[in-house]
């Protein structure tokens, strides 16, 4: 795995910018825009662009031989120190673009990852960031890994003949599996946290990275978790309890952000870290409207929560940075476009009461409007009725007691006891309440 180089801190490299751009390309979005945005995230300083327009990639350089002469004037012009591509390579591809530039050449996936490495903060970032270098980096393994030999006791001495090439492999392989074996433990401990604190809703901050989700989660609980205008500043979940009101406590997370092409060792890697959305009752999906390729990136989000199997989850759309477009006429049509999401500015704090209305309003669908009835010793069931819902009224009657109260479908199997009676208040309530 080839790394930015960096000297106190500080990355020292200019890089030339590389992209291949499909002939039916129609995104909004300048080319190599979102890349210059991640080579700005590693610390590096871009020199140069270069694209391409073809049907497909060049099997031996993936850009046109051409091309790649082009790309060898501007590196020597520009006194680059990299290139870096915005599409993945093979092997082989990056071997041959190496011998032809005398460069260092990375691609998008190598990028990220790197992003990754110098951003991760917890043992479970690290681990996570770890495991996805790794297993990127098998395939292209060329007498990189023999410092592993000093991480990982009794991982031994290499047998009669066994070339320097298959111990690295035996090395990195070992290591993949220790990781896979802690982050297992961390996925185990995880998915037990979030279970206990299921006596409250749980809200989920998700969308493509640089969205503001930070920011709003600052703004809606004065968390004051590190906010930064730049791609990935979060990759650890982060959960605070959230007033909303007219509701009461529910619990929101931030999550690490989404990308376009994110990684698919990164997703398996941080399944950890997505244990909150997994598990929310709804996602907050916050996009940037002030960005010319939001649609896309909308998009870029649904693929990855489809990846990570909860795109079935109640959602609603947040279109954040709305302070950003001056035209008040390109926010209503943006709304206009997406059905039932709101726009707010997580800044300005611009349409934060109407994003809390409508979660209070989802939220509600998780609830139903039911009747108890039980005898008037039953104090278990009225202390779960009082945790767990709304208590709206009581009536007795020859020792007995009905309550009519307003509670979580999630925690209405509990209520179910003997001499216990449920009946829905509302005709539209009565499948949820058998539920």
């Amino acid at each position: 795995m080839k790394e930015i180089r960096r000297i106190n801190g500080a990355v020292s490299e200019a890089a030339v910018l590389v992209g291949l751009i499909a002939a039916d390309r129609k995104s909004q979005e300048a080319p190599l825009d979102e890349l210059a945005g991640l080579a700005e995230a590693a610390g590096v300083r871009v020199v140069g662009r270069l694209t391409q327009r073809r049907e497909s990639p060049d099997a031996a350089t993936y850009i046109g031989p051409g091309k790649v002469e082009e790309l060898v004037l501007l590196a020597r012009r520009t006194d680059a120190d990299v290139v870096i591509f915005d599409n993945d390579l093979s092997p082989g591809q990056t071997r041959n673009l190496e011998k032809a530039t005398k460069l260092k050449v990375i691609d998008r996936t190598e990028l990220i990852l790197d992003i990754f490495a110098g951003r991760a903060r917890t043992v479970e970032a690290r681990l996570a960031v770890e495991l996805a270098q790794l297993e990127y980096s098998m395939p292209r393994l060329k007498r990189m890994w023999t410092h592993l030999s000093r991480q990982k006791k009794g991982v031994g001495l290499r047998g009669p003949g066994e070339t320097q090439l298959e111990e690295d492999r035996r090395l990195v392989e070992h290591r993949i599996k220790d990781l896979r074996r802690d982050l297992r433990a961390i996925e185990r401990r995880k998915e037990r946290e979030v279970a206990a604190r299921r006596d409250f809703l749980t809200v989920s901050l998700v969308g493509y990275t640089n969205a503001g989700k930070s920011t709003l989660m600052n703004a809606l609980t004065d968390a004051g978790v590190f906010t930064q205008d730049a791609l990935f500043a979060t990759l650890d979940t982060r959960t605070r309890r959230w007033d909303l009101p007219g509701w009461g406590p529910v619990l929101l997370s931030d999550t690490v952000g989404f990308i376009r092409d994110l990684p698919h060792h990164l997703i398996a890697s941080f399944k950890a870290t997505l244990e909150e959305a997994r598990q929310a009752d709804l996602l907050l999906h916050v996009a940037d409207g002030g960005n010319p390729a939001m649609a896309e990136q909308i998009a870029s989000a649904y693929r990855v929560l489809e990846q990570i199997g909860i795109q079935r989850k109640d959602t609603l759309l947040v279109i954040n940075k709305v302070d950003r477009i001056e035209e008040r006429a390109r926010v209503e049509s943006l709304l206009a476009k997406y059905p039932h999401s709101i726009g707010i500015s997580a800044k300005t704090g611009e349409g934060i009461r109407q994003l809390a209305s409508a979660v209070a309003e989802a939220l509600s669908r998780a609830y139903v409007d039911v009747d108890v009835e039980m005898g008037v010793e039953n104090g278990r069931t009225l202390a779960l009725l009082a945790a767990h819902g709304e208590i709206l009224s009581r009536q007795y009657l020859d020792g007995r007691v009905r309550v009519h109260c307003r509670i979580a479908k999630a925690f209405l199997g509990r209520v179910y006891d003997e001499g216990v009676s449920i009946a829905p208040r509302r005709p539209d309530d009565a499948v949820a309440a058998v539920d």
